[in-house]
């Protein structure tokens, strides 16, 4: 499972010109499924969403997690994160997810995340998602620039 994490002051998410998903200060997560990805990558994945330290602490450096500030989550399914890009000059796909099953692992990991909003600290602020399969047009004001590359 990769997921690419962009740390925001706000982000959008829209499907034929409809908002489906928006947040204010937190992060937005381009979520790829591979298909080897199970309940323990899907688990380990948003552990490392939650609490990798992309946010700044009372000095400025980056120390606090998502948990720690209460930031918003947007999810966006992204299959082209696990293409391998590692020869020549077009993606091969081979190591993705079947859709039936990416959607299904994108879903699980948004549930699960889903537990943690509004929960008393540690916790998450508000969640968003994209939809699965859908063209998606997504907008976003990155703070700093942050940007990660998560892989589990």
């Amino acid at each position: 499972m990769k997921g690419l994490i962009q740390r925001v002051s706000s982000a959008s998410v829209s499907i034929d010109g409809e908002v489906v998903g928006e947040v204010g200060y937190g992060l937005l997560l381009f979520l790829g499924v591979q298909k080897t990805d199970g309940a323990a990558e899907q688990k380990r994945m948003l552990e490392r969403v939650l609490e990798y330290r992309v946010f700044p602490d009372e000095q400025g450096r980056m120390n606090r997690s998502l948990r720690d500030c209460g930031g918003d989550l947007l999810v966006v399914p992204q299959f082209t994160l696990a293409a391998d890009t590692s020869k020549g000059s077009r993606p091969s796909f081979s190591s993705a997810a079947r859709p039936e099953r990416g959607e299904h692992w994108f879903n699980a990991f948004v549930e699960a995340a889903r537990q943690e909003v509004d929960v008393a600290p540690p916790g998450i602020g508000h969640l968003a998602t994209g939809r699965f399969g859908a063209d998606m047009q997504v907008q976003l004001v990155n703070d700093g620039p942050v940007t990660f590359l998560l892989s589990v």
